[in-house]
């Protein structure tokens, strides 16, 4: 392993958060919170020494660079960054313990969304401010931010297909360009984009700058923490309706928007995962719409609550208009599905992804028509491209890693006590990274009731899920720690 680049490129990593952290500050000094203002301080002052410290000792690091070591490193840069940014949290004291900032920063930067506080309006602004744009940078990835912008290593070093295959989700990774710095600098300029629209269509709608600042940063990392107890109930139809749009625009994977930059309109069409994507939306959101509604007075409100819940689960943000705790087993049944689907490759979404689902469906009927004409040799194809058949050995390995996770989380949380459809549904929306479950972790609910073992437990699995779990099971690895070079 070359440990020595690692640790240089979680220095940088480390001095970008921090340099992220500044917004969060100014807004503290302008709402006069003081106590916050020096948690900030003592929390940039501890980055900046740690960041010193390795830059120091990693000042001869060599170039070499290998797919173990890109997973090694987004799986460390991710704790390092999660444990060092919950400490404004932890200084501040607004959340005392340090395993619930822990949690909080873990479910802000993995999009999650899932929440110990019992009273976020109470949060200073400047906290609130830092808990929701973690989503905003988490959702696109800092090590792809830190391509985009650092000159990491020369030509053929393999520090930026490494690491962007390390954490960018889906089964495989492709370029949009020969130049990997390049791809990642188009994929921010997309991000932002986005963000800037939605941020200004949420302005149009009555909510302030603050508001629409947090909501959208949320919106795009498909995250979900929320400013107020009621998410998104108490706002406007449009405001809903806006965000309903958004969640599902960032829910897609983002080299169909550099396609349709391209004018590439047929391969948008036919693209399979979008296709996909699509008619499971529209089906999940029909369903919903006969299901719940006799529970609202009107079929426009029935619609829009339907498309908002349907939208905010496979997009894993989070965000709620209604307590949907209350719907009917068969709709619950159709949001623990899409819970698991997830949203798109290549999106800011969590979950399976609908292209793995896509994959496990042409496996099954590959296998299937093998077994009656075993003599036949036939290749998987995805949008008219032949798959390698590695990335369908490892689309296989995931969902079986996936589910030996889930089965293990929720056994080891339910040791807390429970109902069983409170605790499948915490695993669910943390290892998918939706935010909220069912039962006592609902809509208007927390996971504050949890013990500090079952978070920890959640907190891992918010990390595995985000990095679609390799780089974390890499690093517990005893081959990772043994001197191979």
């Amino acid at each position: 392993m070359n440990w020595k680049m690692i640790w240089r490129i979680i220095a940088y990593t480390l001095l970008i958060e921090a340099a992220l952290m500044v917004p969060a500050l100014l807004i503290s000094i302008g709402y006069h919170e003081m106590t916050v203002v020096y948690a900030y301080l003592a929390t940039l002052a501890v980055i900046g020494v740690v960041a010193g410290l390795l830059l120091l000792v990693t000042k001869n690091a060599r170039k070499g660079f290998y797919a173990r070591d890109g997973l090694v490193t987004a799986g460390f840069t991710w704790l390092a960054m999660s444990m060092l940014g919950c400490l404004p949290f932890w200084f501040s004291r607004e959340i005392p313990s340090y395993v619930d900032c822990l949690f909080e920063m873990v479910s802000g930067f993995t999009t999650t969304g899932s929440s110990i506080l019992t009273d976020v309006e109470a949060m200073s602004k400047g906290l609130i401010w830092w808990r929701s744009f973690s989503h905003w940078v988490g959702g696109m990835g800092v090590l792809v931010f830190l391509m985009a912008i650092v000159p990491l290593g020369g030509k053929n070093s393999g520090f930026t297909l490494h690491i962007l295959r390390a954490e960018s989700p889906g089964p495989s990774v492709g370029k949009m360009t020969p130049r990997m710095k390049q791809t990642a600098s188009i994929l921010y300029k997309i991000y932002f984009g986005l963000t800037v629209i939605n941020i200004v269509l949420l302005m149009v709608g009555g909510m302030d700058w603050f508001e629409s600042c947090c909501h959208a940063f949320g919106t795009a990392g498909t995250g979900g923490f929320g400013i107020k107890a009621d998410s998104f109930a108490s706002y406007s139809p449009y405001l809903q309706n806006v965000t309903t749009i958004f969640m599902l625009l960032f829910s897609v994977n983002f080299s169909i928007y550099y396609l349709l930059l391209l004018r590439k309109f047929t391969d948008v069409i036919r693209d399979e995962e979008l296709r996909a994507f699509v008619l499971i939306v529209l089906g999940s959101i029909i369903a919903l719409v006969f299901c719940v509604r006799p529970l609202y007075g009107t079929l426009e409100e029935t619609i829009r609550h339907s498309a908002f819940t349907v939208s905010t689960i496979i997009s894993t943000t989070g965000y709620a208009t209604t307590d949907f705790n209350l719907w009917p087993a068969f709709a619950k049944a159709i949001l623990l599905i899409l819970m698991c689907i997830g949203a798109c490759a290549g999106s800011t979404g969590g979950g399976i992804k609908v292209i793995r689902v896509v994959l496990l469906g042409k496996i099954f009927r590959r296998n299937l028509h093998q077994s009656q004409h075993p003599d036949e040799v036939s290749a998987i194809r995805v949008n008219d491209k032949r798959i390698d058949e590695q990335v369908v050995r490892n689309t296989t390995a995931y969902l079986i890693i996936y589910v030996a996770i889930a089965v293990i989380s929720f056994l080891l949380v339910s040791l807390d006590g429970f109902d069983v459809e409170t605790n499948l549904s915490a695993v669910f929306a943390t290892f998918n990274n939706i935010g909220p479950g069912l039962g006592a972790v609902g809509p208007v609910s927390n996971f504050a009731a949890y013990s500090d073992f079952a978070k920890l437990v959640m907190t891992f699995d918010m990390l595995a899920g985000r990095l679609e779990i390799y780089p974390i099971i890499v690093i517990l690895s005893r081959r990772t720690w043994a001197r191979t070079r």
